[in-house]
């Protein structure tokens, strides 16, 4: 049988309540029955000196001589409920508050029975039939013993009071115990139902069920409610994670597809003849443009895993900022002809230097002027601006392009991730790009930034830290 978490808890109260009853009728029940006996033979000590001190006055003969001290005997006796005896050295009663004119003997009353204690409990030297609390207070004159005054007790009489005490104690636990059914049905709302469905969610979750929405009416700000919210969040995203999953799995397949259907297709075509020899020149050089585009498309998986599992150390180095991005600019010379693209380069200065890994901030530059470029209309300029705030360099990229929909801004750093308006632009693209841009800048510590209106342009803007190097 599965034992939750609230069966645990309803065990556990059984077993408290048990435990509590247990301790009663073994500790309290023995300690409130001692305290009971000790109030007791302390009211019988101090009732056997008030007699001795105020009544008798230390002079024991006057017990026999002075009717009126009897009398008051016998009232201490009465307002105490107890049974009072004197006896002389000979051990003969000479006065009995339950029998006045007894002169019986206690023929085995020894003194010394009693060691250093005043009190005695039995049956007092086989005089009664069942247990009594027994005080003995000696009666001392001329320096010696005179007799001793005998205060008795049944111990039957203190049940009443036991029972009263032990009842109040018994009825403290039952309401204490109520009390804590209280909190555990409170604890069965509060804290088991939720996690039970906690433990639900994620049950389902674990068995791919990521649209489950148990968790969706969880409103509280407690630790319990934000598991549950970071839960439901946790399922949206890998839900997303799913999808783009997916999404990945098709277009590497796409990618991959097409250049090797093209290549297979030409050879094929060139080794039955459909293709006549003068012409194959012109079709291996498609044959070879494909090649080098899945040459690219493996590199690029290539080295984004590399970033990805933390391989891929930094070579970090201080370079004038101008120096490195001047002669990437020019190389685009060519493509920016072809569409009549203008790169305008925008800086307040060209002694800017920056400390990073040249090799990789040339590719992000690389891969950023090559999007650009590669989305813009013709006719339109590209600015590329680099400005300096405190201790960071700020290089943007601009374009008047398509730009990107709304919805794409944050999925356009995925792996081969192509927006719907960039796939009949996007011929020679591998959707790699701004995937390893991305763990580029962040393996610097910095951050990039992307801001797009569709049909309007794109601006993408990174950061990198200025060197402590001053310009010579």
């Amino acid at each position: 049988m599965k034992r939750t978490i609230y069966t645990k808890f309803i065990l556990g109260y059984i077993l408290f309540g048990l435990l509590c009853i247990l301790f009663i009728n073994v500790w309290s029940a023995n300690r409130i029955m001692d305290n009971l006996t000790d109030s007791t033979i302390k009211i019988l000590y101090d009732d056997g000196n008030v007699i001795l001190n105020q009544c008798l006055k230390n002079d024991f003969s006057k017990i026999t001589t002075d009717a009126n001290i009897r009398q008051q005997i016998s009232i201490i006796a009465a307002l105490s409920e107890c049974r009072i005896r004197m006896i002389n050295t000979n051990n003969t009663i000479i006065f009995d508050t339950d029998n006045p004119n007894s002169n019986q003997s206690i023929t085995n009353f020894d003194i010394t029975a009693f060691g250093n204690k005043y009190y005695k409990t039995g049956n007092f030297f086989g005089e009664f039939s069942e247990d009594v609390i027994s005080v003995v207070v000696p009666v001392v004159g001329e320096f010696k013993t005179e007799g001793y005054i005998l205060l008795h007790v049944n111990a039957r009489d203190l049940y009443p009071e036991y029972n009263h005490q032990l009842h109040t104690i018994y009825v403290t636990l039952a309401v204490i115990l109520s009390l804590s059914l209280i909190i555990l049905l409170i604890f069965n709302f509060v804290v088991f139902l939720p996690i039970k469905k906690i433990s639900t969610a994620a049950h389902e979750y674990a068995n791919g069920n990521f649209t489950y929405k148990g968790l969706s009416n969880f409103t509280s700000e407690d630790e319990i409610g934000r598991l549950g919210v970071s839960l439901n969040y946790m399922a949206a995203k890998l839900n997303d994670m799913e999808e783009d999953q997916k999404k990945f799995v098709s277009n590497v397949s796409h990618d991959f597809r097409s250049p090797l259907t093209s290549i297979k297709g030409y050879i094929e075509a060139m080794k039955d003849g459909t293709i006549p020899y003068e012409m194959q020149p012109k079709y291996l050089d498609i044959v070879l443009f494909e090649t080098e585009r899945l040459t690219k498309l493996t590199q690029n998986l290539i080295s984004l895993n590399k970033w990805d599992r933390k391989t891929s150390k930094l070579n970090l180095e201080d370079f004038y900022l101008y120096s490195l991005i001047k002669p990437i600019i020019a190389t685009f010379g060519g493509k920016c002809e072809k569409k009549h693209i203008t790169i305008d380069l925008t800086l307040e200065s060209k002694d800017y230097i920056v400390i990073a890994d040249k090799s990789k901030i040339e590719q992000v530059i690389y891969n950023l002027l090559d999007n650009a470029i590669k989305f813009s209309q013709n006719d339109s300029v590209i600015s590329v601006n680099i400005t300096d705030k405190n201790d960071k360099i700020f290089i943007s990229i601009k374009d008047s392009g398509i730009g990107i929909p709304k919805e794409s801004l944050n999925k356009i750093w995925d792996r081969f991730y192509k927006t719907d308006l960039s796939r009949g632009k996007d011929k020679t693209g591998t959707g790699l790009g701004l995937s390893i841009v991305r763990e580029i800048i962040a393996a610097h510590d910095e951050y990039i930034n992307v801001i797009s209106t569709e049909g309007v342009g794109t601006e993408f803007t990174f950061t990198l830290k200025k060197s402590r190097i001053s310009p010579s």
